[in-house]
């Protein structure tokens, strides 16, 4: 996927993004396995907010989730791009997890519950991840289906 295909697929979704719980962005096929990226309309508010929303910064880490979800390397060892999972037990804790655990999976009224249900699956089978590149991380859940996998993202961190 070219940026410039990034950037008219956000546009296309942008208007609807208020309409439901999330819109797909793009269906990848990593190592044989669908990955569909969905966009939340909390994820472009706080982009906007960043400055960062529709930005090339946003498209090509965006473009990075076509490396997909690699159970053997779950965890970022610094870096390298791709979909990492977030720990709670990460010490200090930074920005990153105050936005997606304080702010979103642990805050009753945030919305986590209602992507949890529009893909199917409970609350607690939604693992917390950060797509990553070089300039920004996007933040979101992903929901491991036997058909699919569902990457739904909700917001955005630039802190390095």
């Amino acid at each position: 996927m070219e940026l410039a295909e990034a950037k008219d697929r956000v546009k296309a979704i942008e208007g609807v993004l208020t309409d439901s719980p999330f819109v797909v962005f793009h269906t990848f096929v990593c190592q044989g396995r669908a990955l569909r990226v969905a966009l939340t309309e909390r994820l472009r508010k706080s982009a906007r907010k960043e400055g960062v929303w529709r930005s090339r910064e946003m498209l090509a880490t965006l473009k990075n989730a076509a490396y997909g979800f690699n159970d053997q390397h779950a965890r970022s060892v610094g870096g390298r791009d791709g979909i990492f999972v977030m720990d709670r037990t990460f010490r200090p804790a930074n920005e990153m997890m105050a936005k997606l655990f304080g702010r979103f999976l642990d805050k009753p009224g945030s919305g986590a519950e209602e992507l949890a249900t529009a893909v199917g699956v409970s609350l607690p089978e939604l693992l917390p991840v950060r797509l990553v590149s070089h300039h920004l991380r996007l933040l979101g859940v992903l929901a491991r289906k036997h058909d699919a996998d569902w990457l739904i993202l909700v917001d955005c961190d630039r802190s390095e």
